[in-house]
Order: C-alpha cells, then sequence, then structure tokens
C-alpha cells in the first residue's frame, strides 16, 4: 500500500498533495472546487475505497490549503493553474510510469478539468465532472434568479432586498464583487440549491475542515486565509467561457455526473452542453436525490459507475 502525502514544486511554486493505492491502480486526480476549496479531508475520510481501484491524488490547489503558505497573489490566474495542472499530470504519469490519467473534477474544478482536457487531450484518459461547469454568465444568471424565487415563495423580505442590492449578475460579477456573490450564494444555499439537506456552510465545510486530520495546522490556517484571497483574485478570471459554444470538442471519454437539483452550477444549463458535447464515448448521468455533490449526497451510486466508466 502505498499512503504519501508530499510538496512538489509545481510552476515554480510548492504545493501539497495526497496519494494513496492499494493496489497500484491507474491515476484518478481529483480536481476540488471553489476556487479555493480543497477536499482532501473528505477523500481520504469518506471516499477511501477508491484507493482499492485507482491511485488516488488530492491536491491542495496554489493558494489554499498546504498550498498557501508564501503564495504571491500575482500568480493566481487561470492560464498559472493550467500550468500546475499540466505539471502534476506529468510528475504523476512519471512517477507510475502511466501514459495518461483519469480526471474526477467538481464544480470549479470541472472548468479547470474541461479546459486542461480541451489543451492536453493527450495526457487524459477520461473526465467525469459532478457540479459541471457550462457558461459563467449563464451560471450566474440562473443561480441568481433561483435564489430570488424561493426567496419570494418564502415571502423572505430580508434576503429579497440583499439580492436586489448586489444583483442581479452583469456577466457574472455581482456588485461589490466576492461580497455580492457570498450573499447570493448563503440565499441559494438556504432554499436548497447546493445541498437537499440544506444545511449551513459552518456544518458542510467548515466544521469538517476544522475537525479533520488530514490537514495540519498550517493546512487550515491556508484554507481559511486561502479561500477569501483565491476566490477575490480568480473570480473576475473564470465567468468568461461558455463551453456550450467554445469547449464541446474531446478526444477522451466525457461523463458528467449531475445533481438534478443542483442551482449552484444549475442543472437546467447541463443537457444544451451535453447535446453539443462531441467525444468518442459520453454520457450524462442524472442523481435524482442530489444537488451540487453527488459524490457525497449518493457516494454509493457515484462510485460504483465511477468504477464501471473508468476501470471495467
Amino acid at each position: 500500500m502505498l499512503d504519501e502525502i508530499k510538496k512538489i514544486k509545481l510552476g515554480g511554486f510548492e504545493q501539497k498533495i495526497h496519494i494513496r493505492s492499494n493496489n497500484n491502480g491507474p491515476i484518478l486526480l481529483v480536481l476540488h472546487g471553489g476556487p479555493g476549496i480543497p477536499n482532501r479531508s473528505s477523500l481520504f475520510t469518506k471516499h477511501l475505497d477508491l484507493c482499492d481501484h485507482f491511485t488516488l491524488v488530492g491536491w491542495d490547489q496554489r493558494g489554499t490549503g498546504g498550498s498557501y503558505k508564501g503564495i504571491d497573489p500575482k500568480t493566481l490566474t487561470l492560464e498559472q493553474y493550467l500550468i500546475d495542472t499540466c505539471e502534476l499530470v506529468d510528475y504523476l504519469c512519471h512517477k507510475f510510469n502511466q501514459e495518461k490519467l483519469f480526471l474526477l473534477c467538481g464544480s470549479w474544478g470541472t472548468e479547470l478539468g474541461t479546459m486542461f482536457c480541451h489543451k492536453y487531450p493527450d495526457k487524459i484518459f477520461g473526465y467525469i465532472g459532478f457540479g459541471q461547469t457550462v457558461s459563467g454568465e449563464k451560471n450566474e444568471a440562473v443561480s441568481y434568479q433561483y435564489a430570488l424565487d424561493e426567496a419570494t415563495k418564502a415571502s423572505d423580505k430580508k434576503s429579497i432586498r440583499l439580492l436586489e442590492k448586489y444583483g442581479p449578475p452583469i456577466k457574472g460579477q455581482y456588485k461589490e464583487g466576492i461580497k455580492g456573490l457570498m450573499v447570493q450564494r448563503k440565499i441559494m444555499k438556504k432554499y436548497g440549491g447546493n445541498s437537499t439537506k440544506k444545511e449551513g456552510w459552518f456544518k458542510t465545510l467548515v466544521l469538517p475542515i476544522l475537525l479533520s486530520r488530514e490537514y495540519t495546522l498550517s493546512d487550515k490556517i491556508g484554507v481559511i486565509k486561502g479561500y477569501s484571497l483565491v476566490l477575490s483574485k480568480m473570480w473576475g478570471q473564470i465567468t468568461d467561457y461558455d463551453f456550450i459554444t467554445d469547449c464541446n470538442e474531446f478526444t477522451m471519454p466525457y461523463y458528467i455526473f449531475q445533481g438534478r437539483h443542483d442551482n449552484n452550477t444549475p442543472s437546467s444549463l447541463i443537457q444544451e452542453f451535453y447535446d453539443k458535447l462531441n467525444a468518442p464515448s459520453k454520457d450524462l448521468v442524472w442523481f435524482e436525490n442530489s444537488a451540487h455533490n453527488p459524490l457525497g449526497e449518493e457516494s454509493v451510486k457515484f462510485k460504483s459507475l465511477l468504477i464501471e466508466k473508468f476501470v471495467k
């Protein structure tokens, strides 16, 4: 069994990864969301069974978690993240003497992963995305309207006032930037657009990180400080895309595992993108009891299908 947590230099900056495998299986690199929300803790506690089938790799992307200390904010660019991803893929393939690897991507990770597959097709065996992004502008318009509609149905006057104050978003951008985005996300989450359990940020995100044994104290500080830094630097760069028209041709299998009730990266946008998608093998799998994170909400079904697509 291999179980290794280490820092490696990517794009000239040391970043933390965790590699674990029980059988030297094919490499499964997980690209987390946010940007700025690492997921090593959930990967290596709730989803360790994946190590029976894959060489599982978790990565704290530049500027967050174990990859926060010493970060130069000027390097937080979309192009740099693509370079970091490319260097990590090359490192892993060389380390394990494998030609390519598989990508499992969530939320912001689907934007990074989709762009990576389009730019470096020869490095990837297959792609699975959940909380799939489609279009930055459309994503925010639909997500905002969902929050406003739900608040209106509930006669939630305070939420309505806040949403009207900071939006609607223009080309994916809210008034007062990240402050407006956070207001919208909090209300959207309150009404089940992020999780069918309608749980708050503290219980679903903050508390698991604080209690995690996966992260060192320095890593936890990096998560807390890195989130606002990365999001504030990156958000203006990552809403100017439309995969429906600009990024729909792939040479590897491309699969979407989408929660039916997702209004963070809205499920209503998925079908149009999927219909335009051209790949040697493609599939759109709906998770009827999930929102933004079917890997967490319907884990057994999700992982069974992941193994079926990538291993069998």
